[in-house]
């Protein structure tokens, strides 16, 4: 079969599934020839976790909400980290901005690359997949989907199946007992839409990772009376402001009264439960499903992408993640390769080894800067095999590392820190508004003064 003749199905559009699209595109630019690819997504735009929506709960069409964006959202994490190695920040605005910025200027970002190579043509909006089985006989895949708008099922048979749905979607919901008799505001992380309904309120955070750190920190910002967060094992041990404190593990609740193992009680007027997310792919069956819970390197994946049972299967973004869109894209270029025949797998024994040797590494893992060091090296491996742009992984590693210790120094203000880009060499340049001091989040305000060079309206 030709490598016009294979057909390529994605399923997502989000940051993941971009980049498994820009990897063919970078291919074609080259005059050489590529699959049929088709890319279905659920929402009504590309954009995956980086679509802010006001809806939680189910959307415009009965489907589970996918997003978890939130009002006031900024990177917490430096942007020179995640820089695409073939579309730099400064190829998009044209000037420098600051190291931290909102939401809107980095979706306008993700926008910027794609949108030049006119990918919509390849995406189908509103379609949700609903299953999907694979032929041994006929190497092939069929894909169940639903049109969320007409109400119609149709299904596609592919060659290679690319899943690239994200795993920060299905929320991991503990259940606390009492907590139904508890007469305040229960949500997930995935539900929270901004901090203003808790401005004057005691808060419980339940958790003790990115999530209840941020949360809690833009409540602290926007005018909550307090904030408690609550770990199971470790505390984040950070430097907290005077209304912020972390206690030990929730027990129960008993009159509407939260109560803790360690014996004290507070009374809150919400509980936002930060317990993490499920990976969940209920369009496939069990043979094809990747079971695995928020970790460095999930079992049963080559590389961290091709699935080990059965090689035409590509999981893109599935690690616990410091690297995003440029390790996304660095999967993507790998998964390309062999899709095109560039790179031939070794055989099953020898991937089993492969993987063998990342998971034992994962053992080894003691602490944050560990996992830093973990997904360098795991990047550095992986893009050994395709055509990726180099960049400095060791430099971006230590980015990170310099991240880490400057929340430790002080959580409040860290975003007000700017870097240099290591693909450039140019210096970020400092926002116009310390972030402990700014309330408006939109790219309009972000970029006021700042004359780009581009931009891609949401």
């Amino acid at each position: 079969m030709s490598i016009e003749e294979l057909n390529i199905g994605i399923i997502g559009a989000g940051p993941s599934g971009l980049a498994q699209i820009r990897s063919f595109l970078a291919e074609r630019e080259k005059g050489n020839p590529i699959p049929n690819i088709k890319v279905f997504e659920k929402q009504a735009d590309l954009g995956g976790m980086w679509n802010y929506t006001w809806r939680t709960g189910l959307g415009k069409y009965g489907e589970p909400i996918h997003g978890s964006m939130y009002k006031y959202l900024w990177s917490n994490g430096p942007k020179e980290c995640l820089e695409f190695g073939d579309y730099t920040f400064m190829d998009h605005f044209g000037k420098p901005i600051s190291s931290y910025p909102p939401r809107e200027v980095l979706f306008d970002y993700i926008k910027g690359r794609i949108e030049q190579d006119e990918v919509r043509e390849f995406i189908t909006f509103n379609t949700s997949a609903r299953w999907v089985d694979f032929d041994p006989y006929a190497q092939k895949f069929r894909v169940v989907f639903d049109d969320l708008v007409n109400e119609e099922t149709f299904t596609e048979y592919f060659d290679y199946l690319v899943v690239a749905t994200g795993h920060f979607s299905v929320p991991n919901m503990p259940y606390f007992e009492g907590i139904e008799d508890f007469t305040g505001t229960v949500m997930h992380a995935h539900d929270f839409r901004g901090a203003d309904p808790f401005i004057g309120k005691n808060i419980l955070l339940v958790g003790s990772s990115y999530s209840a750190e941020d949360i809690g920190v833009q409540c602290h910002k926007h005018g909550a009376k307090s904030i408690t967060m609550s770990y199971r094992t470790n505390p984040m041990g950070l430097d907290w402001p005077e209304n912020m404190k972390e206690v030990p593990l929730l027990s129960h609740f008993e009159d509407g009264v939260a109560h803790f193992i360690d014996g004290h009680k507070e009374e809150f007027d919400a509980v936002i439960m930060c317990t993490g997310y499920q990976h969940k792919f209920p369009f496939l069956p069990s043979e094809l499903r990747l079971m695995t819970n928020n970790c460095m390197y999930p079992d049963n994946l080559y590389k961290g992408v091709i699935y080990n049972d059965l090689d035409r299967l590509i999981y893109l973004g599935m690690q616990d993640q410091y690297y995003t869109f440029n390790m996304f894209d660095v999967q993507a270029w790998f998964a390309r390769d062999v899709i095109l025949g560039k790179i031939e797998l070794p055989l099953k024994e020898e991937r089993d080894k492969d993987i063998a040797h990342w998971l034992e590494k994962q053992d080894a893992i003691e602490d944050a800067f560990d996992d830093v060091d973990f997904q360098t090296e795991y990047i550095k491996d992986l893009i050994q095999y395709s055509d990726y742009p180099s960049l400095k992984w060791d430099e971006i590693g230590e980015l990170f590392k310099e991240w880490l210790r400057d929340k430790e120094e002080d959580i409040l203000r860290y975003r007000d820190k700017n870097f240099r880009s290591v693909i450039t060499g140019v210096k970020a340049e400092p926002h116009h508004t310390k972030w402990l001091d700014e309330e408006n989040d939109t790219m309009e305000r972000y970029l006021a003064d700042i004359k780009t060079k581009k931009l891609v309206k949401s």
